[in-house]
């Protein structure tokens, strides 16, 4: 799974969720709102947590969740995570290899002519990196 970190900057490069049923999560809240639950990682899943169209938008409605007090939030309010083969997914066409070096992964991507290299121990991230960089150039 990718940091919440790298996850908070593909969000903020552009790369857009539009929940569906497995996807991992957390809460991103403003400041003023403590709550310990942004440590939290959910899953969409229509038993427990549904992402609902609403004329404002998305919000992912926490339902039967009774363990802290939240019936809703944004999707706004909300970091995805999104899984290795969502990540791998979304580089389409510039994705060129994933290679197991000696204590890390190497993901290979094309952009414009141009072959780039993430390394990451974790093969999640290495390719969360790559996405970032794509997603940062097409801006």
């Amino acid at each position: 799974m990718i940091t919440r970190e790298l996850a908070v900057a593909l969000r903020d490069a552009g790369l857009s969720w539009h929940p569906a049923e497995g996807d991992r999560f957390q809460l991103d809240l403003p400041d003023d709102v403590e709550l310990e639950a942004e440590a939290d990682v959910f899953t969409v899943s229509e038993m427990t947590i549904e992402a609902r169209q609403t004329p404002s938008g998305t919000d992912l409605a926490f339902n039967g969740t009774t363990e802290w007090a939240l019936d809703a939030v944004t999707l706004a309010d909300a970091v995805w995570l999104p899984r290795e083969d969502q990540l791998r997914e979304l580089l389409r066409g510039t994705f060129r290899s994933l290679s197991r070096l000696d204590d890390t992964f190497e993901v290979v991507v094309e952009i414009a002519g141009e072959t780039l290299r993430f390394e990451h121990p974790d093969p999640s991230e290495a390719y969360g990196r790559a996405l970032l960089e794509l997603v940062s150039r097409s801006r």
